[in-house]
């Protein structure tokens, strides 16, 4: 089933303020961390502190270095303002990390992350109860990320190649642009 984009900053902001007001750290740095990196689900659950926090220095790294589990391929992610601030939480709410230690932990054993289906109930569950349009499930993160970055002016190719897509057809999907926003495109013209 497609899932869609949360394209409503407003929507998006209201669901990372649910788990804020919760006291849910974990769960806002999944969504945090998720639209502002554009990984996959199945790499941000597998996050372990030593790829974010160097414990020599005690400060959070520049980048992520993963190997994609799909693709089997490097990629080098900046981690940004809202990335580190909201890593900053999640280690004071963590109290004492590990190197190998799990982002997002799992209540069901010690150093476990929570699984693809959790992450996935954790997101509808909070989708239906703001109310937030459209089928919202753990890709409409990763495709949250690739629609902010398009309508801020990042060209398709450069999103493709951030996605590691092999085509531009699967990138458009990914963007979701509908109607409205083709609408948008011919009103702002008038020339």
């Amino acid at each position: 089933m497609k899932t869609d984009p949360i394209k409503s900053k407003k929507d998006l902001n209201r669901l990372k303020l649910y788990f804020e007001k919760k006291g849910n750290m974990r769960d806002l740095a999944l969504i945090v961390i998720s639209v502002n990196t554009g990984l996959r689900c199945s790499d941000i659950l597998e996050l372990r502190w030593e790829d974010v926090y160097e414990f020599d220095t005690k400060k959070f790294k520049a980048y992520i270095h993963i190997v994609e589990k799909k693709t089997k391929k490097i990629i080098k992610i900046k981690m940004n303002k809202a990335v580190i601030d909201c890593l900053k939480k999640l280690k004071a709410y963590y109290g004492k990390i590990q190197k190998d230690g799990v982002l997002f932990k799992s209540q069901k054993g010690k150093n476990k992350a929570i699984s693809r289906i959790q992450m996935y109930r954790i997101l509808k569950q909070a989708a239906k109860l703001l109310k937030i349009q459209g089928n919202i499930a753990c890709h409409s993160l990763r495709k949250t990320f690739g629609y902010n970055a398009f309508k801020k002016g990042v060209a398709p190719a450069v999103i493709m190649e951030l996605f590691n897509h092999s085509s531009y057809a699967v990138t458009r999907r990914y963007l979701g642009i509908d109607q409205d926003e083709k609408d948008k495109v011919f009103m702002s013209l008038n020339l």
